[in-house]
């Protein structure tokens, strides 16, 4: 097995920290509330699944940081987080809200878009709606551009998911269902030391492979069938998301063409991704060359149903998008999906998926793509082969 890259670490999360402060600083702002997101565990390593209880982490332009949580979960908080702070506990009979506005008595509070709508109203009904603002922006562009030890564990995270579909596509048998294909996905995830296993899972046969987000039913897999499998794990928060598609028997020549296809528009979208190009020029790129061979035009079927890509880090689907009217220039550790999938409706749909991530002399892949429909996997190392 290759070697577990290390955690982000404490230094790394201060750096993030200090950055962040001194953009709010530069902005005017006075702070920024970090709610229950992939936000908090980027700054502070502490998961936690939001709830209706406000836990935030509160990021001052000086740099300081306090934690806001509930009375009951302080011992929690003081053994989950990595990063020192103070922490404002509430109790049950009364506002978080009022403790953050009280904290910080004059200036902007910027929320993290990614905090429910209530959050927001809350906050602005005791610090005044002119004091609350957006900081999305300020939040995402900072998290888009990826350290090495964030390029290092999503580079572990993509090795483990690949080898987990090279093993299911050399374990297949008739009748098998979807859902048994998952379990096992599941099962190798966790073997080969995914973080909590498979973050998600999609397998898709036959007519449910033209459907981008798979079909209700579980399946069982007969001779013929397209199969598309598309998954994903962690390394210490971090998300690998790839996708295989090929046919579980002898593929059709309508399939095999549709299929060289696909690949053809996933290295031209590859080939479009330089640096300061607009991230839109890479969903441009795929869909001329799909458009020349016949599909679309735009969204229209057959064809591409969807983006080109996404930003993959924390979170599975971050900005900025490959996608028409994302004018954010591509810039060095930036990493993105590459998936211009095909949909032939009523048949079947064909989406290979990899991931690059951005250097200062072009894009560079993550995971070796697909060889070729008859053997998907030629080059891939068989690191820790299935019992």
């Amino acid at each position: 097995m290759p070697a577990i890259p290390p955690p982000i670490s404490p230094e790394e999360r201060a750096r993030r920290i200090a950055r962040f402060a001194g953009s709010l600083q530069e902005s005017g702002s006075a702070a920024a509330l970090i709610g229950s997101s992939a936000g908090l565990r980027y700054f502070t390593g502490l998961k936690w699944s939001p709830t209706e209880r406000l836990v935030a982490a509160l990021i001052h332009a000086d740099g300081r940081l306090d934690y806001v949580a509930p009375g009951f979960e302080v011992g929690k908080i003081e053994a989950a987080s990595q990063m020192p702070g103070e922490i404002l506990a509430w109790e049950e009979d009364e506002d978080p809200f009022a403790l953050v506005a009280d904290r910080v008595r004059a200036g902007r509070i910027e929320m993290d878009g990614q905090m429910p709508v209530w959050a927001w109203t809350a906050l602005a009904r005791v610090a005044g709606p002119e004091r609350v603002a957006d900081g999305s922006a300020r939040l995402l562009a900072m998290r888009a551009r990826k350290s090495p030890a964030e390029i290092a564990l999503l580079s572990h995270a993509k090795a483990i998911t690949l080898e987990v579909l090279r093993q299911v596509h050399g374990a297949l048998e008739p009748g098998v269902r979807s859902s048994e294909v998952a379990a096992f996905i599941d099962a190798r995830h966790r073997a080969l030391g995914g973080e909590g296993g498979s973050f998600f899972h999609m397998v898709s046969f036959g007519h449910d492979t033209c459907l981008p987000h798979g079909g209700e039913g579980d399946r069982a897999l007969a001779e013929g069938d397209v199969v598309l499998v598309d998954t994903g794990t962690m390394a210490d928060g971090y998300k690998s998301d790839i996708t295989r598609t090929w046919v579980f028997g002898e593929p059709g020549a309508d399939f095999r063409r549709v299929w060289e296809h696909e690949k053809r528009a996933q290295e031209v979208a590859f080939e479009a991704a330089r640096p300061g190009a607009p991230c839109e020029a890479v969903d441009a790129a795929a869909r001329r060359y799909l458009e020349g061979e016949g599909y679309g035009p735009d969204y229209r079927l057959p064809g591409l149903p969807h983006r080109t890509g996404h930003g993959i880090g924390l979170d599975i689907h971050e900005g900025p998008y490959l996608v028409r009217g994302d004018a954010t220039p591509l810039a060095e550790g930036m990493c993105f999906s590459n998936e211009p999938m095909l949909v032939v409706p009523g048949r079947f749909g064909v989406r290979l998926e990899d991931h690059f991530h951005m250097t200062a002399d072009g894009p560079e892949w993550f995971t070796r793509p697909a060889a070729s429909l008859d053997d998907p996997f030629a080059g891939v190392p068989a690191w820790n082969p299935a019992p």
